[in-house]
């Protein structure tokens, strides 16, 4: 389902008509500096769920289809150069280009992009796959010639193309994995576009271009320059002239710094909705977490919609809005939202009733420790603010704030409290954006380790039903019973802003940051 996604983009155009499609001639040569704020733990990217990998890494590899950022994040084939489905919807038959080739010379086959997607869905012991949920309902992965591969579904899937064009289904060589499955922690192996030159840790990731890269005339750049650097020293970088770009998102403070400077004609700006929600997650194996008025309490004592506008002026956040991104079809409305507990207009009076919760549960003068990143932006801003909103109802909150590797692995163990973390999806799809809130049993993602299978059923039931009226009704329901349960909260939306330099030509804005960063079509105006 695009529609919403595209809305979104059609908005992000109307902020930054730069970005419309140009009629110059690209050149070929040239490295792309760009920065990346944080590093990847490894370079496996069926483990991940980090833009520290997607960036600086993605652009190495192929994948089946893809999200098209040039086309309001059209679903697309990358290796794959056509497909059908079934009139039964449980068929997808992928018919790939010919003549792909490894980096290390090997060809690329069916038996690849099988062996891929095999590891994603049946992971091996000791692979860790956060997409497995994705593909649950996979019967079987065939590869009957080299240049086909075939989807055998037990039921139809509404979300099925989505969950094969996320950015982070690498193809990997099915020999490399067969041998040690766990080759693409510490391994690149690609056969995208740009090949793997060095990686030093704490400095940069240098690439250079696949010279045997399938698609004739690309890519245009010589190679890109991935700069691991602090938040901080990223604006100074792109006025100094060390990166070209930064492709993760700016604050307005930061896009006034860039577009009010002397050299503010060298600065494109690209601005609109972020497919990312900031949300608190509640370990509920710890008391008192698994008490549902606790975590009422938490979300109520919340000043969302005034609160909101006020970061929204220091960090790259906006909108608030439910589970879904507000403006997307399947979103509960603001109208309903605010008759829900933590969505209240009337904050002094949401926090009255969050207090007398807080008694009622017995942790009057509660404690908790909130796990954060060490990412300036947004993490930082928003979580000093929820400390303050929880201070106003008497709870005293530790911040907690480690690097990306620590931090994603205490999810994974439940070495938390109560977490902020940020959601992030390629483009508006149910099934995707829900799968952070089903039972950790469902989804590997899903950190607050209820165990609410209702969630799971409706998650289940919303992926078979194909008729989009039907299928919006079991979305709300899932919605709404989610925000009555709190396990997990939404804070708010955030809000994308891109400044690069304007020899930067052939790159997209989109709603996503997971989306349209393999750099094939970039190239330098120089």
């Amino acid at each position: 389902m695009k529609s919403g996604f595209a809305a979104a983009v059609a908005f992000a155009l109307v902020l930054a008509p730069a970005l419309s499609a140009t009629a110059e001639t690209p050149k070929r040569g040239g490295i792309l500096n760009f920065a990346v704020t944080a590093e990847p733990p490894n370079y496996d990217c069926h483990a991940s769920q980090t833009f520290a990998l997607l960036h600086p890494v993605s652009p190495m590899f192929s994948y089946l289809v893809k999200y098209d950022s040039s086309q309001n994040g059209k679903i697309v084939g990358d290796l794959a150069k056509g497909w059908t489905v079934s009139d039964d919807g449980l068929t997808y038959t992928f018919k790939l280009h010919q003549g792909v080739k490894f980096h290390d010379g090997s060809p690329l086959t069916s038996t690849d992009v099988k062996a891929s997607f095999d590891r994603i869905a049946n992971p091996p012991t000791g692979v860790v796959s956060l997409r497995k949920s994705s593909f649950s309902i996979v019967k079987s992965i065939e590869a009957p010639d080299a240049e086909t591969v075939v989807f055998r579904l037990a039921q139809p899937s509404a979300s099925m193309l989505d969950n094969m064009a996320s950015p982070f289904n690498c193809i990997y060589s099915a020999a490399k994995i067969k041998g040690d499955p766990k080759f693409p922690e510490q391994n690149i192996l690609g056969s995208g576009a740009y090949q793997f030159v060095e990686y030093v840790r704490g400095s940069h990731l240098l690439t250079k271009r696949f010279d045997g890269y399938f698609r004739q005339g690309l890519p245009y750049l010589d190679g890109y320059k991935a700069f691991f650097v602090k938040t901080s020293a990223v604006v100074p970088g792109l006025l100094g002239g060390q990166f070209d770009a930064e492709f993760r998102g700016r604050t307005p403070s930061e896009r006034d710094q860039l577009m009010n400077s002397p050299d503010k004609a060298n600065w494109v700006l690209h601005e609109g909705p972020w497919a990312t929600n900031n949300i608190v997650i509640f370990n509920t194996s710890k008391k008192p977490f698994d008490d549902p008025r606790v975590r009422r309490a938490l979300s109520m004592a919340i000043d969302r919609w005034n609160g909101n506008e006020a970061l929204s002026k220091i960090t790259f956040v906006k909108a608030t809005g439910g589970m879904l991104r507000p403006g997307y079809e399947y979103a509960l409305p603001p109208a309903e939202l605010e008759k829900i507990p933590g969505y209240y207009r009337d904050i002094e009076k949401s926090r009255a009733e969050a207090r007398k919760l807080l008694k009622e549960a017995g942790v009057e003068n509660l404690k908790i420790q909130l796990h954060n990143r060490t990412l300036a932006e947004p993490y930082t801003p928003v979580g000093v603010f929820l400390i303050d909103q929880w201070r106003r109802i008497g709870v005293t909150v530790e911040h907690s704030q480690v690097e990306t590797s620590p931090y994603f692995a205490n999810l994974v163990e439940g070495k938390f409290d109560v977490a902020f973390y940020p959601v992030t999806v390629p483009a508006d799809e149910v099934t995707a954006q829900f799968q952070s809130y089903l039972t950790n049993k469902k989804s590997p993602i899903s950190y607050s380790r209820h165990n609410d299978t209702k969630l799971d059923d409706l998650w289940d039931q919303q992926l078979r039903t194909l008729d989009p009226a039907k299928r919006k009704q079991i979305v709300n329901e899932f919605e709404r019973h989610l925000l009555t349960q709190n396990y997990s909260i939404t804070v708010n939306w955030w809000q994308r802003i891109i400044v690069h330099h304007k020899k930067v030509k052939g790159w997209y804005m989109s709603p996503s940051h997971f989306q349209g960063q393999d750099l094939i079509g970039v190239w330098l105006d120089q």
